[in-house]
């Protein structure tokens, strides 16, 4: 895959594969009008090309009691690389980080927690966000309602236009 682009049969693939990761391998082929062994070796393509990069399961966070969602911004006293590399590594090891992100703007770092109660956010912070060498500043936001969550990318519009 590193040397071709994806065709529209791979778009479909994709985008059907976001939707349900568990789709065997014949469903995927009947929905994408192939043959299943054609079907397979495209996704064992998409799979070496790294498009498709890991299968997960989603699961439901309030139902394991995990009920607070806080996004946190993060200024450094420096934007040195050692100093990046420390709080990059410290944050690698924190599973109750979902996401971490290097800024431009006023934060170096925009981080998506989850975590079971407010308690258990203020010992993350104390115990371990603001012990991070170089930490500067802390600022964070409680998500409050959830209004859109997804994991499925955009893919190009060729890929959901009909053909004529």
């Amino acid at each position: 895959m590193p040397n071709h682009s994806p065709d529209a049969t791979d778009w479909k693939i994709l985008g059907r594969l976001q939707d349900d990761a568990r789709i065997s391998n014949v469903e995927l082929a009947r929905a994408v009008n192939l043959s299943p062994s054609p079907c397979l070796n495209r996704v064992r393509a998409l799979e070496a090309g790294r498009i498709i990069s890991r299968y997960v399961t989603l699961l439901d966070p309030l139902k394991l009691g995990l009920t607070v969602s806080v996004f946190i911004q993060v200024s450094l006293e420096k934007q040195m690389r050692d100093a990046l590399d420390a709080f990059e590594n410290s944050v690698l090891a924190r599973d109750e980080v979902m996401e971490c992100y290097l800024m431009t703007g006023d934060a170096d770092y925009l981080l998506r927690v989850v975590v079971p109660d407010v308690q258990s956010l203020e010992r993350f912070i104390v115990d371990h966000l603001a012990r991070i060498p170089g930490v500067a500043s802390i600022k964070s936001s409680f998500a409050l309602k959830q209004v859109k969550y997804k994991t499925a990318l955009p893919l190009p519009q060729k890929a959901t236009r009909p053909r004529r």
